[in-house]
């Protein structure tokens, strides 16, 4: 695959070769074969960087050089290769049996090819196709046509990436040193909430993961084509290259294929280019090498979808090779982005595994001048390392990301990897592709104009100056609605008598039946009344359709619909006010300002017209003095809430950026419509210019483009890496097969779930299962609002362990002796972090939450600036529990008792802190209260709870080592851990 990683100059570019990579022997064969190129006039390839250096004449385009290493490429492989795969192979036996590898298929520019050149290059015929025997060849040579399964995340990848966090890793260094010093107690308590937290995400993530495999559509199994003379139906893994395929509609395409015989032939490609309007195909060869993929329109693509018509193509690429398998490709080689969360919980993780470094030396040190026992003083080092790690961080985000997604579910919205909806609430640009997911995909009819009016079709009713008309009282419409619904090839048919039709057509024509259907028209009792006596389809010249119909006075009614200016120049006559009066040229003047107009609001236009014969009429001669009834504009409607929803992405500080396949004015005018500019002016960019720029321009002039049009796959993977490049966290939403690399790229990939592709919803982090794009205001939300309680909690651990190492530091550096056993430690952290951390990260939204911007990724989850007020707090607390351990060492002296005073203060302290932590601003004394939590009212309550029990069951108290106490004791304790609550609310006030 041949990459051009350098164009902005023109006569010099540089090419990426896989191959080349450290192949002395393909250097000289491609430096001496480029060299015989007249246009070319020095080569330099390096087999180090895999890059070749051409300079060329400037009039030459740097795709025509790719050819044209392309096919020194293909006879390097053909030639020079040869040998070498067959030294190989001899050494390869499987079962005493040669594995035959399998041929590169030759790229070559089909489309410029004529038909009959095309099937002399495959060595095929139209008539016979392949025989038996050269498709059996062909297969053992070339391979099945299978795509390569895109990698899925198996059960055991997801259960290992439970313990890829930092805090995890830290809390298995804490067991590990417990093992080695025998607290073996303490390390099967941290192991267990290890495997709490992996369980927790494991079984989430599964659930997920497997419902979104259960959206995956079947493909077709089986495909028709010509062999040996015969129509045969053979499966789609055995399609090969010179294989005729029969074209019919609906279809699925086995493979890319060159047209070469078509009839009114018109596919839906718009999951594979974005193009939301079928593509009519040709025989004919085209001209110019740059022809971009959605232009292509005598070839047809694995993937893609007859819609009209039929034809028969030869097969020119099979399996990886076809434009579906190249976009696989890309998707292989995006990578994955680290979301922010994940990223700021290993900073977090990172700076404890240097705290408690720091004080397991500071604490050391100071027992050995202390004259401390060796061992003793090794034993609180590490109790004190235990208490730096707050064993509940890993829990509390990874179960907080779990309901996240438990949340989302409900609103069918389905979320593959926990990070996923974190990562939501942090993007600040979200890149939206047009077809499929701004728009509905399907055509409908939004306006028509007959000869004074101009009528707005809206939900099914007709507007016409601000007033609802009834067609049944306008005689015009009335009867251009009756000639659609008569130059139509959709199949209109009811069940069981039932209200609803069933429709079965193109999208076009489709949807001038559902117009004819909104107008109260019975469909299949028109098309009884007047039978279809003939039909006379489009050509390559001739851009209209005509159907002859037989009527009950002896005539016979022609209806013609088609491009308006062809439909228009048949016209001599039109009907005005109910009356058949001359067409004038001021007349037809004004019918081709509103033709321009139409087209100018990127709708598709036809023009309609109708006309009476005598019957036995064998002129042949029907489609001339037609009478004009008017224009019909039709447009891939965009779905329903999709302005609102650009509106509020932008009221919430998110930029959107469409992304489409579509032309450029096509693109503008759904962008003007949907207002998604955030600045003065709509600025859009064509792939064009696009594929002009350097990496580094289009990086530093992405953030400025609303709209990109006619984009192809590659290009969508460069404008999503491109916003990243700029330090951007990215959201991309897509259905389609071209989305699937830029899905895969992003840090969040939002796929649709109904009429999305399966490649696209593999990649996918966040599945929309019923299309409804609004709900990404819902998950937006809902991610701004866990990183935000997540902070709280986070807050919440950081500033009770500091307690915890204040307190043993303090008491370790004066010398009165250890406070708290490393039991009763790791006792106070599972007690006092999890259930009430856990309860923070359930705190409702705030009102505000939405129209707050985006948070800089870049910026810590705790920043420099909440320091401060973590130490203030935990020192708030450490002064109440060395207060109390001071008062049991004063009426105990250094004892168990005492260190029971010390442990409950500072255990009750932590738990009363829990109420403090739940808002940076708002006080318990505030006048304005905030939303109750009943989570956090169970946590803080059953935890109490399960701390009297350590007091009254003896097991427990044997195992934490703590004393009974009488009626002054719990006073104490109470009064201690009253006080930090009392203190730290009453600073908040005063700020």
């Amino acid at each position: 695959m041949i990459q051009i990683i350098h164009s902005s100059v023109k006569g010099r570019g540089r090419y990426k070769i896989k191959e080349l990579y450290h192949s002395q022997s393909l250097k000289t064969f491609l430096e001496r074969s480029l060299a015989n190129y007249p246009e070319i006039t020095y080569v330099s390839a390096n087999v180090l960087t895999s890059n070749i250096l051409v300079i060329f004449q400037p009039d030459i385009s740097h795709r025509k050089i790719a050819y044209f290493i392309d096919r020194a490429l293909s006879d390097y492989k053909d030639k020079v290769g040869f040998n070498h795969e067959i030294k190989s192979l001899a050494k390869l036996t499987k079962r005493n049996k040669l594995i035959a590898p399998k041929q590169e298929q030759k790229t070559n520019n089909w489309h410029l090819m004529t038909a009959d050149n095309v099937l002399q290059s495959l060595n095929t015929s139209n008539i016979s196709g392949l025989s038996s025997e050269t498709a059996t060849k062909n297969l053992n040579k070339y391979g099945k046509n299978l795509l390569s399964a895109t990698v899925t995340r198996s059960e055991i990848s997801m259960l290992i990436e439970q313990f890829k966090s930092l805090p995890v890793a830290l809390l298995g260094v804490a067991a590990g040193i417990s093992i080695f010093t025998g607290g073996v107690i303490d390390a099967v308590v941290i192991l267990g909430v290890v495997g709490l937290n992996a369980a927790i995400g494991y079984v989430t993530e599964s659930q997920s993961e497997r419902i979104i495999n259960s959206l995956k559509n079947r493909s077709e199994k089986t495909t028709w084509v010509i062999r040996d003379s015969n129509l045969q139906e053979i499966p789609t893994e055995n399609v090969i290259l010179g294989d005729i395929l029969v074209l019919k509609p609906g279809s699925y395409i086995a493979a890319d294929a060159r047209i070469i015989a078509a009839d009114n032939l018109s596919l839906d490609e718009s999951a594979l280019t974005g193009e939301s309007v079928p593509v009519t195909k040709i025989t004919t060869s085209l001209n110019g090498e740059d022809v971009p993929l959605a232009d292509r329109i005598n070839m047809i693509y694995k993937g893609t979808l007859v819609i009209n018509g039929q034809g028969i193509a030869a097969v020119v690429a099979t399996g990886k090779f076809t434009e579906m398998g190249k976009i696989q490709e890309l998707v292989s080689e995006a990578k994955t982005t680290q979301t922010p969360l994940a990223k700021q919980l290993d900073q977090v993780g990172s700076q404890l595994v240097l705290i408690g470094m720091g004080l397991c030396g500071l604490v050391f040190g100071l027992g050995l001048l202390r004259g401390y026992n060796l061992l003793q003083i090794l034993q609180s080092s590490i109790s004190l390392a235990v208490a730096a790690v707050p064993e509940g961080l890993p829990t509390i985000a990874t179960t907080t990301l779990a309901l996240g997604i438990r949340d989302m579910r409900k609103n069918n919205v389905l979320v593959r990897s926990l990070n996923a909806v974190e990562a939501l609430g942090s993007v600040q640009t979200i890149c939206l592709d047009k077809t499929g997911t701004l728009t509905e995909n399907k055509m409908s009819v939004v306006e028509i104009v007959t000869d004074s009016k101009h009528i707005q079709v809206t939900d099914g009713e007709f507007i016409a100056e601000e007033e609802t008309i009834n067609p049944y009282t306008y005689n015009e419409l009335l009867k251009l609605i009756h000639v659609t619904v008569l130059c139509n090839e959709s199949e209109v048919s009811k069940e069981n008598d039932v209200d609803d039709y069933l429709v079965t057509g193109s999208a076009t024509e489709n949807a001038l039946i559902y117009t004819a259907i909104s107008a109260g028209v019975d469909v299949i009792a028109l098309k009884e009344k007047y039978p279809l006596l003939q039909t006379n389809l489009r050509s390559e010249n001739r851009n209209l359709m005509s159907t002859i119909h037989s009527t009950h006075n002896c005539h016979q009614m022609v209806a013609v619909k088609g491009n308006p200016a062809e439909v228009l120049q048949v016209c001599h006559r039109w009907l005005k006010n109910g009356q058949v009066v001359p067409l004038t040229a001021e007349d037809r003047q004004k019918m081709e300002i509103e033709n321009d107009r139409l087209a100018g609001k990127a709708l598709r236009v036809l023009g309609i017209a109708y006309s009476y014969i005598e019957e036995g009429d064998h002129s042949n001669n029907y489609e001339s003095d037609l009478i004009w009834l008017g224009l019909v504009g039709m447009a891939d409607p965009i779905r329903k809430g999709a302005k609102e929803l650009i509106a509020n992405f932008h009221q919430a500080g998110i930029d959107t950026v469409m992304i489409t396949g579509d032309q450029t004015p096509t693109a503008y005018a759904i962008a003007k419509e949907l207002e998604l500019n955030r600045h003065t002016q709509l600025e859009i960019l064509d792939s064009n210019n696009l594929n002009n720029l350097t990496p580094e321009a289009l990086a530093a002039l992405s953030d400025k483009v609303d709209v990109f049009a006619r984009i192809s796959p590659s290009n969508k993977l460069q404008i999503v890496q491109a916003l990243q490049t700029s330090g951007k966290v990215v959201s991309m939403t897509g259905d389609g097969i071209n989305d699937a690399p830029a899905l895969k790229a992003a840090q969040v990939g939002v796929a649709m779930g109904k009429e999305g592709t399966d490649v696209a919803r593999e990649v996918a982090d966040i599945v929309l299962e019923d299309d409804r794009l609004e709900t990404m205001m819902i998950a937006v939300s809902r991610g701004r609002t866990i990183y935000n309680n997540i902070r709280k909690s986070v807050h919440f651990l950081l500033a009770t362990n500091l307690s915890e190492i204040m307190v043993m530091t303090t008491a370790t550096a004066v010398g009165i002796g250890e406070p708290l056993n490393a039991i009763q430690l790791l006792w106070l952290n599972l007690v006092t972090d999890i259930f009430p951390g856990l309860s923070l990260a359930m705190e409702a939204p705030e009102p505000d939450v939405l129209n707050q911007p985006p948070r800089n990724p870049n910026e810590p989850i705790i920043k420099n600036t909440d320091f401060g007020r973590i130490v203030f707090e935990s020192a708030a607390i450490s002064v109440s529990t060395l207060a109390a351990y001071g008062y049991g060492i004063f009426k105990y002296g250094i004892s168990p008792k005492a260190s029971t005073l010390a442990f409950m203060t500072l255990t009750s302290g932590q738990l009363l802190h829990t109420i403090s932590s739940r808002s940076e601003k708002h006080s318990i004394f505030s006048k304005e209260k905030l939303p109750s939590n009943p989570y956090l009212n169970t946590a803080v309550v059953g935890s109490f709870g399960i701390q009297l029990l350590a007091l009254t069951v003896p097991q427990l108290r044997t195992l934490l080592k703590i004393a009974p106490l009488n009626m002054v004791d719990t006073a104490v304790i109470a009064s201690g851990a009253l006080l930090p609550l009392l203190v730290n609310e009453g600073s908040k006030k005063i700020n």
